[in-house]
């Protein structure tokens, strides 16, 4: 299940990751992103040795989308960076539970706690500023797609912040949903992201369509989303 790469220079590789391949090896023993995008520089440019490469961000294994990660240590610093800035632009779509229209913005404080997060109030010690904002794009058979600009970066963030409101994403049973997807993974999608190049400083984006499973979803619309920010 090799990854589509989508840019490759000396200091960056960008890549789509599939619903279902964790980010890094676990404990299940699994195929992982970061090792078959290794062994891909090692085949591409015939690298002896150990290949470098430089987890910056991550994506839960059930979610799938656009991922960065960096060549070389010195991109690796500046990545995390503005990933800790949020400067990064993170959008994904969602297809969630229940009829909705319009547009939002949530703000949370969330706490990980046993593999699980939930929404606590602001003056707990160990909580987290979460946000992002949300647009309706189109509604049909009691689901809901939905824009995603995502402007912090917490564990299970969009999905948390969606169930708290009644909006769980389809498959996410950890969170209340009642409807599964595609058996295994979540309707949730990174489609774009966009960042400064660590090195070059020049501003650069990328998108990505979502998964074969995602067919019969929403088509015409994500199209049209894709289409429009790719301009």
């Amino acid at each position: 299940m090799m990854p589509d790469v989508l840019f490759c220079d000396n200091h960056l590789l960008v890549a789509v990751k599939p619903a279902g391949l964790p980010v890094q090896q676990d404990r299940t023993g699994d195929q992982d992103m970061l090792s078959l995008l290794k062994a891909y520089i090692k085949e591409r440019f015939d690298k002896p040795g150990d290949v470098y490469l430089g987890l910056v961000h991550r994506l839960d294994r059930p979610v799938s989308g656009v991922m960065v990660f960096a060549r070389t240590s010195k991109a690796a610093g500046r990545l995390s960076e503005q990933f800790r800035e949020s400067a990064p632009l993170k959008k994904y779509i969602a297809i969630v539970q229940g009829s909705v229209q319009g547009q939002g913005v949530c703000t949370d404080y969330l706490l990980k706690e046993n593999e699980k997060v939930r929404i606590v109030g602001a003056a707990h010690p160990k909580a987290l500023y979460a946000e992002l904002s949300w647009q309706a794009r189109a509604a049909s058979g009691g689901l809901s797609l939905l824009d995603i600009e995502l402007k912090t970066g917490r564990p299970h963030q969009i999905r948390v912040q969606l169930a708290g409101r009644g909006l769980p994403i389809a498959g996410d049973l950890r969170y209340n949903s009642r409807r599964e997807f595609d058996g295994r993974n979540l309707a949730l999608h990174c489609y774009l992201l966009g960042l400064e190049h660590p090195v070059l400083k020049t501003p650069m984006r990328w998108t990505a369509p979502p998964p074969e499973t995602w067919r019969g979803f929403f088509d015409t619309d994500i199209e049209a989303l894709l289409k429009q920010e790719s301009i």
